[in-house]
């Protein structure tokens, strides 16, 4: 079973970071848009379906992130490593309250985190450039599976959630809740890219939705253990393979 509170925690983390969004995906969307063709761009229904198929990819690397995490987390689950010491909890909660002094712009607290998963998306960058100019919703739905691997302090904060799932499945939807989050900011920043750009950079705006994040992080590490995620550990085995079970031979009178 899938708890809702980390669900509900990624979506916000998506939605208050519409800022920072709009700083680093802001050039991918302007030049989304300037590489249609006049015809498609005149065309507003074709216009938004590749708009929908570049977050689409862009969610869909999101959520194979999100597997990934969990999947690695159950395995150091087996260990007792997570079971014993919440440490991702631990790791979420302080990367969301740096995050979220990231955001406000006080302090580029996550910095050296973006800096370290730039050494990867120097080699996966080179693939999205051949997708660029986009021409179609096929050419856009590549370019935004390629643009999710993009370094990026918020989306490393909602992995170390989606960690704390231990479970495939749970982070998976963690990080497809995130990226949930940042689709109406996305939308229309790609249909309104300049306008709305501009508003989201405002100090007062990054202050608010930075002050959000940390209250997040806050809550996440004053929660009582078990309150987000839940133990999707394999039950241990008994000495007759059955898990969790314990079974006794029947008593004869």
């Amino acid at each position: 079973m899938i708890n809702i509170e980390p669900l509900i925690a990624a979506f916000m983390v998506g939605l208050l970071g519409g800022t920072h969004c709009a700083g680093m995906c802001g050039g991918i969307v302007g030049a989304l848009s300037s590489g249609l063709t006049d015809n498609l761009r005149n065309t507003r229904w074709r216009f938004v379906l590749v708009q929908l198929a570049y977050n689409l990819g862009r969610i869909g690397s999101y959520t194979i992130a999100g597997i990934i995490a969990g999947t690695f987390a159950w395995h150091l689950g087996g260990t007792g490593v997570l079971e014993d010491f919440p440490l991702g909890k631990i790791v979420a909660g302080i990367i969301m309250i740096l995050f979220g002094i990231y955001l406000t712009g006080w302090w580029h607290s996550l910095l050296w985190l973006e800096r370290a998963g730039a050494h990867l998306w120097r080699h996966i960058e080179p693939l999205g450039r051949r997708f660029m100019p986009v021409r179609s919703a096929g050419q856009a739905l590549m370019l935004g599976m390629v643009w999710g691997w993009l370094p990026c302090g918020m989306v490393y904060a909602v992995l170390a959630l989606a960690m704390t799932s231990a479970d495939a499945l749970s982070g998976g939807a963690i990080m497809l809740s995130f990226g949930v989050g940042t689709l109406p900011t996305m939308l229309v920043m790609g249909l309104a890219f300049t306008r709305f750009g501009r508003l989201l950079q405002k100090p007062g705006i990054r202050i608010v939705a930075g002050l959000g994040v940390m209250l997040l992080g806050v809550a996440m590490l004053l929660a009582k253990p078990g309150e987000h995620g839940h133990h999707a550990y394999p039950a241990a085995q008994t000495d007759d393979g059955h898990h969790g079970m314990h079974h006794h031979p029947p008593q004869l009178d």
